[in-house]
């Protein structure tokens, strides 16, 4: 079952609602001692998350189950998307050893079936009472995601924790049926805005128009960090930038980002179409720009510090200095998630 995005929480007293894990969606097949980990994609997870299996074969009691929830990795206190990646690796020498050291956690919060029940057709709310059953003597890795009536407190988790872990509030109707492929609950998102320098652009394959702006924000030793890219234009929008931007156009010598960008690399490698350093055999797949212009995008979330999806273009910032584009206005530090022991 899937969530239909929205900006603002449902009215009315006859929703739950729940924090919106940001991992990896996990269905939890058991049968006897089998058990199997898939993606919403039905991509299979066991072989990646051997630790989670078996957890689920250890602490249910019930041998006979379907469960829905998200993997996540926990480091340090906080959660790390990055360290989750890197558990998708086709080494088990590999599998093995980051099992050991970042092992993972299943965060349930719904269950389709408990021993010979189908429960696809039941209210929402009766699921829930299943799924605590089901879940009543589990323990870590194991949890089940906290909830809340109360939209105050919901709102609290939308305005106070972003990031790390929470990417917004999922809201369930009180008699919601477990539809699969359907978009049958809400998922509560506030549209996060934030402005950049705009330092490059790429053309679109096939033709000389604008594909996507290259996004930079000022660290704290003034250098401009390439965060990521604003696309999704039009064909008409696509090439009125071409014009706009032309003017702005210089050499790559002197440009922030001469010597490449993505220098600081991660878990996650570099930004797509990114190097570490230019090396004069490579071709550059962008225009540089003077950083100079400043624009407005919107953004869903950041991973470290760069946006992990593609920004959506809102409006130039004639007004604003590109010196002032800084960290400063991400939420980069965010406060610890409501976790389900709260």
């Amino acid at each position: 079952m899937l969530a239909k995005l929205v900006r603002e929480l449902p009215s009315g007293d006859a929703w739950t609602f729940e924090p919106k894990w940001d991992g990896f969606r996990c269905l939890a097949f058991r049968d006897g001692d089998d058990v199997d980990l898939r993606s919403r994609n039905e991509r299979p997870f066991s072989r990646y998350f051997p630790e989670i299996a078996e957890a689920l074969r250890r602490s249910i009691a019930c041998d006979r189950f379907v469960a829905d929830g998200e993997l996540m990795v926990l480091r340090d206190g906080r959660f790390d998307f990055d360290a989750l990646m890197t558990r998708l690796h086709p080494s088990r020498t590999w599998v093995e050893r980051h099992a050991a050291e970042t092992p993972a956690t299943f965060v349930a919060f719904d269950v389709i079936a408990f021993a010979d029940r189908d429960l696809r057709e039941i209210p929402f709310v009766d699921r829930r009472r299943c799924l605590e059953e089901l879940f009543s003597d589990a323990e870590p890795p194991l949890h089940v995601t906290p909830i809340s009536r109360d939209p105050a407190v919901a709102t609290r988790w939308l305005d106070e924790f972003r990031g790390g872990g929470l990417d917004g509030v999922v809201a369930k109707a009180d008699d919601l049926r477990y539809e699969a492929g359907k978009r049958s609950m809400l998922k509560v998102k506030t549209q996060r805005t934030a402005d950049c320098v705009v330092a490059g652009f790429r053309f679109l394959a096939a033709k000389p128009v604008v594909s996507s702006l290259l996004l930079g924000v000022h660290g704290a030793n003034g250098r401009l960090h390439h965060v990521g890219v604003a696309s999704s234009f039009t064909a008409a929008r696509r090439a009125e930038l071409v014009e706009e931007l032309r003017p702005y156009a210089g050499p790559l010598d002197g440009h922030p980002w001469e010597r490449g960008f993505g220098e600081e690399g991660g878990r996650l490698g570099r930004l797509k179409g990114t190097a570490g350093r230019w090396v004069p055999e490579m071709g550059l797949d962008w225009v540089p720009l003077r950083p100079e212009l400043v624009c407005e995008v919107a953004y869903d979330q950041m991973e470290g510090t760069r946006f992990r999806h593609p920004s959506k273009f809102l409006r130039w910032r004639p007004d604003r200095d590109p010196a002032s584009c800084t960290f400063d206005q991400f939420d980069l530090a965010s406060e610890p998630v409501p976790w389900p022991s709260a």
